[in-house]
């Protein structure tokens, strides 16, 4: 099998796998389902709901069948090891929160890493408004009920001019939170609590950079493909290559990453 079938044919199965998790989803949208406390009795609220739990479910009894030498990483039920090398990662529900205020720019995100960790193909999936952005070697692309289109980040060169977004800049460190608020005041529109939809936009062209911390691998994977496959970068804070947690920034262009970097690297992990 060619690298090119290949990635095909993993392309279509990840599709499979986010459409068996918006069937599992899909009851409890808007339904008032309730959620349960991952963060115990700590200050910390990290939602989760059976919705989450159905649609990972859903996915590794997929990859059980079809994919056995395959591992799996997700956010519900941990890692199982596997023997190929590649390990599928999972995020049924990215943004749970919003998920249960009913806002639809939660997503699923599932990738595909290889054997050194790189992420090789990436589903950003927003089943509510039909928007499936699928990032692959060969290029990043939106497929709606009307079928594919290319996509293509902004040609923004000017962080004053740019939009730039993240979740919530409350759960950053204080250091982290001065270099945001410094981006805050330097570009021209800010938008909050979009989760990994924001990366999408980014890919989309509708958002120029995005700026994020805390995060885990299953969070990670699936943007990298995406964002870079419609032209954009995905670094950490250092300027360095994106890993899979903690610190991410992705942006548009060379320029506005470089001009988010002078902030950003004040407070790099």
């Amino acid at each position: 099998m060619t690298r090119h079938s290949a990635d095909d044919t993993s392309i279509h199965l990840a599709g499979r796998l986010a459409d068996a998790a918006w069937t599992a989803i899909r009851p409890h949208f808007r339904a008032g389902v309730s959620a349960e406390n991952k963060g115990g009795s700590g200050p910390s609220y990290d939602p989760v709901t059976v919705a989450d739990k159905d649609a990972e479910r859903a996915i590794r009894d997929i990859l059980a069948s079809e994919r056995p030498d395959d591992g799996i990483d997700g956010e519900e039920f941990g890692r199982q090891q596997g023997t190929s090398g590649w390990t599928w990662l999972i995020d049924p529900i990215d943004g749970t929160r919003a998920f249960l205020a009913g806002l639809p720019v939660w997503t699923t995100l599932i990738a595909l890493v290889d054997p050194d960790g790189n992420p090789h193909i990436g589903i950003i999936d927003q089943p509510v408004l039909g928007e499936r952005y699928i990032g692959a070697p060969g290029g990043s692309v939106l497929e709606t009920a009307t079928g594919r289109t290319p996509l293509r980040v902004s040609d923004c060169s000017d962080l004053r001019q740019a939009v730039i977004a993240t979740t919530d800049p409350f759960i950053m460190t204080p250091p982290e939170q001065g270099a945001w608020t410094h981006l805050r005041h330097t570009a021209r529109i800010c938008r909050y609590g979009l989760d990994a939809y924001a990366y999408a936009r980014l890919a989309g062209g509708t958002i120029d950079l995005v700026c994020e911390t805390g995060l885990q691998p299953h969070d990670v994977a699936a943007l990298v493909p995406v964002v870079r496959g419609a032209g954009g970068i995905a670094r950490d804070w250092r300027g360095k290559e994106a890993k899979l947690g903690s610190q991410i920034a992705c942006a548009s262009s060379e320029a506005v990453f470089e001009q988010a970097l002078i902030s950003l690297r004040r407070s790099a992990l």
